[in-house]
């Protein structure tokens, strides 16, 4: 079973009425609010030193701040779809996933907390699969989830709902794009109530009740699906197939990508064969996966611990005085379009971190930051 890490706590009404306004925040990403919470230590202060830090960051008008009316409707809405909302500090939320960069602060949860007991195996590939890129799902998965594994996918059409399919008895999460009251696509809802119904299955979203899915939000969805696993499986993915963005996502966040080869005469196996050529572990059975996690699966999971305050977290919280208007001046002259690095930013402006940090929040707050992977940051246009 996923150990739920030192710092894991469960929150209580209040605290996660706070959470969920400061999640549902203008301008609070994943990566804004952990840097919120270790800052100012609870949502609640954070949401109090919002107006103040977006001032400070440029902007002409205070963000717009979830109301605590906004936020309770939500989890009366949750609770009436019998829906439960679980924060990233708390035991029940997936390890592995809260150990990754940019984790969702909280998770909308529908079906049993049970299926995030074991660690997860993602399967993903193409939504046209063959007959046989079909049956090749449904035996990894079956083979996987008996080997004490949950399987995580999208609930796409094609590998996604075969992989769910097979994973039924021994447990499946189903994270979504939407949110869990606008399934999709519509041919699974069958899949997605069964999913919901199971003894050791759930279905997952970021995103609140009502969210119709559009293009963009498929990707952060993908995000979590790699966040969530150990290993990313792909089967069957053409030469620009959504799986293969789920697969980089994979490898940034140092997850292991296993691919399945195909016919070179297949398009549908272009992409899994180049995966391949490029690192990917080459996976023909259950074995080949299940061997190349076995060093990890007691690892990741029990030291993906709920730590909400990373390094520069503490660093912040150490100088609680804040900078001053030099410091974010030479802040903002460091940044420009191209992504940098904070530790090029330490060096070209020899400012502490605690006040680069924090200027950088303002700046997030501001709507004038961009994040980018590896924790480069740039300045957006004005």
């Amino acid at each position: 079973m996923a150990q739920a890490g030192p710092d894991c706590r469960k929150l209580s009404e209040k605290e996660r009425l706070a959470w969920l306004r400061l999640a549902r925040t203008e301008n609070v990403g994943p990566v804004t609010f952990r840097k919120l919470i270790g800052r100012f230590g609870s949502a609640t202060t954070a949401l109090e030193a919002l107006p103040g830090l977006s001032r400070n960051g440029g902007s002409k008008r205070d963000p717009r701040i979830c109301s605590s009316d906004a936020a309770a409707i939500e989890l009366e809405a949750a609770d009436r779809l019998g829906c439960q909302l679980v924060c990233s500090c708390e035991p029940q939320y997936p390890s592995a996933l809260r150990s990754a960069d940019g984790a969702p602060p909280l998770l909308t949860v529908k079906g049993s907390m049970s299926a995030f007991a074991r660690p997860f195996v993602a399967i993903v590939g193409s939504r046209n699969a063959s007959a046989v890129g079909g049956r090749i799902a449904r035996t990894l998965s079956a083979d996987i989830g008996e080997s004490g594994y949950g399987i995580v996918s999208g609930l796409a059409r094609g590998i996604d709902a075969a992989a769910h399919e097979a994973a039924l008895e021994t447990g499946t999460v189903a994270v979504m794009a939407g949110g869990l009251d606008r399934p999709y696509p519509p041919q699974n809802i069958a899949l997605f109530e069964k999913i919901c119904a199971g003894g050791n299955s759930a279905a997952v979203s970021e995103m609140p009740l009502g969210w119709e899915a559009r293009a963009r939000d498929f990707p952060r969805r993908n995000r979590i699906i790699a966040g969530m696993a150990l290993g990313l499986i792909v089967v069957e993915a053409a030469k620009k197939s959504g799986s293969l963005i789920s697969a980089r996502l994979a490898g940034e966040l140092g997850r292991l990508v296993f691919a399945v080869p195909g016919s070179p005469l297949d398009p549908r196996a272009k992409g899994t064969n180049d995966l391949i050529k490029d690192g990917a572990i080459l996976t023909t059975g259950a074995g080949d996966v299940v061997d190349a996690l076995a060093p990890l699966s007691g690892n990741l999971t029990s030291h993906g611990g709920a730590q909400m305050m990373f390094e520069e977290e503490k660093i912040a919280v150490e100088q609680q005085a804040g900078p001053t208007d030099r410091s974010r001046t030479q802040v903002a002259g460091a940044l420009g379009p191209a992504p940098v690095a904070i530790d090029e930013i330490v060096r070209h402006t020899g400012l502490l971190p605690a006040e680069i940090y924090v200027v950088l929040l303002e700046l997030d707050l501001a709507g004038r930051l961009a994040r980018h992977p590896g924790g480069m940051v740039s300045l957006l246009p004005a």
